[in-house]
């Protein structure tokens, strides 16, 4: 990152290659938000992103997700909610080309990542690195007679632990995963009871970890009561996976921010004020969050892996020095701009809705990604490209003129507007300044007057 913290160096991803993932299609599609939905599916049968039965799967939903299948999901079920399916273009990352399966409502927000990767991409794209996949699981002990005694007897049965551990997980060790350290922390405050808490160190390979994390802290517990004399009480994994690091960084010549009438350098320099202003004022860093969070949450639905638990875990390391800061920042150098972003990515591509969701499984075929490092590498390309897109248009012509712009599509068909007059419908709301359906409605009517 731009400032200086002290932290274990970052292993740069491994890119596994095999015979499925070797050819792969171009991101740059000139042109794809102009095509209708068949148009778009066509293009991707016919360069080998998906096949026919992925085509009528993603037109004909009772093949998606059914009821019934979601019953086997989530208690109490009812029915099944859509959010439209979309894919963020032009994404260059590690010298690679992504199509980005992106799962969100929101109308400005795979338009605006697409527009920044084809920025980027010019610019040679994104790099990305990834942590290796280590969880943390905690294991809280309270009424310990000597809380220095039991810290010390936990560290000293660090070895066999880590065995007995392993042993109970061995399909974990088979894939290469499992248990690879514990410590142990005093927390004595003063106005609370005072506790010992032991963390499990768990490399949970290409799966997220909570069930196998969660399961070695229940299994765990009572070998660590015998040890420290105290009642073991909560058993579970921690959201905030700080040993699970993504980062991302780009690159970007000035001239190739020019913009509506603003040079590069202008449009640059606005950048890195917003990213100032986010560095030091918790207000302001919460919504430039947000931005990041738009991308990367929606690339979670799409895969099938917890925003719940991303999000939690990303702004929670944003406090880590006792302020909130801002996941990505800016910077101008040697007339360049120059952004990082770095956050917690625990995700997964293997268990839980990937092995069940067919739509799910179709994103991880589209992404053609080996394994949860790369995933998490793509997911912090798109959280920093999302939030240049943000802040490029508050630099410019402000956020809310091209947020309202594609806004105008989602009134027009509310508004009642067929596939052939939205085009119509969308150009004339903007002309008005009257983005709005009852004003979208009046247009309609008057279209259809003979």
């Amino acid at each position: 990152m731009l400032e200086s913290r002290v932290r274990p160096p970052m292993k740069d991803l491994e890119i596994k290659r095999d015979g499925a993932h070797s050819a792969r299609p171009t991101s740059r599609v000139a042109g794809f938000y102009r095509m209708s939905v068949e148009e778009r599916l066509a293009y991707l049968v016919e360069h080998d992103v998906i096949n026919e039965a992925d085509a009528a799967l993603l037109t004909n939903r009772s093949g998606g997700l059914t009821p019934e299948l979601a019953n086997q999901m989530v208690e109490n079920t009812i029915g099944v909610l859509e959010l439209p399916l979309g894919l963020g273009l032009n994404f260059v990352i590690n010298g690679r080309d992504y199509l980005v399966p992106m799962a969100v409502e929101e109308p400005s927000i795979i338009a605006a990542v697409s527009h920044v990767a084809k920025i980027a991409r010019d610019a040679g794209g994104f790099d990305a690195r990834c942590d290796s996949s280590l969880m943390i699981g905690q294991i809280q002990v309270v009424g310990c007679p000597d809380l220095e005694l039991a810290k010390t007897r936990v560290l000293e049965a660090r070895a066999r632990l880590i065995v007995e551990a392993n042993a109970l997980q061995p399909a974990m060790s088979e894939r290469g995963g499992g248990v690879r350290d514990i410590e142990a922390r005093i927390l004595d405050e003063g106005k609370y009871r005072a506790m010992l808490v032991v963390h499990l160190i768990v490399d949970t390979c290409d799966a997220m970890g909570a069930n196998l994390v969660n399961s070695l802290a229940e299994d765990l517990a009572p070998m660590i009561e015998a040890l420290t004399g105290g009642r073991v009480f909560l058993r579970i994994l921690s959201n905030l996976a700080d040993r699970r690091l993504a980062t991302a960084s780009c690159r970007i010549a000035l001239d190739l921010l020019a913009w509506k009438g603003f040079s590069g350098r202008e449009v640059a320099e606005g950048i890195v004020l917003a990213s100032e202003f986010a560095e030091t004022d918790p207000y302001r860093a919460a919504t430039h969050n947000k931005g990041v969070m738009n991308g990367i949450g929606a690339v979670c639905v799409a895969t099938g892996n917890d925003w719940r638990a991303i999000e939690a875990g990303a702004h929670a390391y944003c406090c880590r020095d006792g302020q909130y800061r801002p996941m990505a920042t800016w910077r101008l150098v040697d007339d360049h701009l120059v952004g990082e972003l770095e956050i917690p990515l625990a995700v997964g591509t293997v268990g839980g809705p990937i092995r069940l969701h067919p739509t799910v499984q179709l994103a991880h075929k589209i992404l053609r990604i080996n394994g949860a490092g790369e995933l998490a590498c793509v997911m912090a390309a798109v959280g920093l490209a999302q939030n240049l897109g943000a802040l490029k248009a508050l630099a410019t012509e402000g956020i809310q003129r091209g947020h309202m712009a594609l806004h105008a599509r989602s009134v027009a068909a509310t508004a009642g507007a067929s596939e052939a007059e939205i085009e119509e419908v969308v150009n004339l709301l903007i002309k008005t300044g009257e983005i709005k359906v009852r004003e979208a409605q009046k247009i309609i009517a008057a279209m259809r007057r003979p």
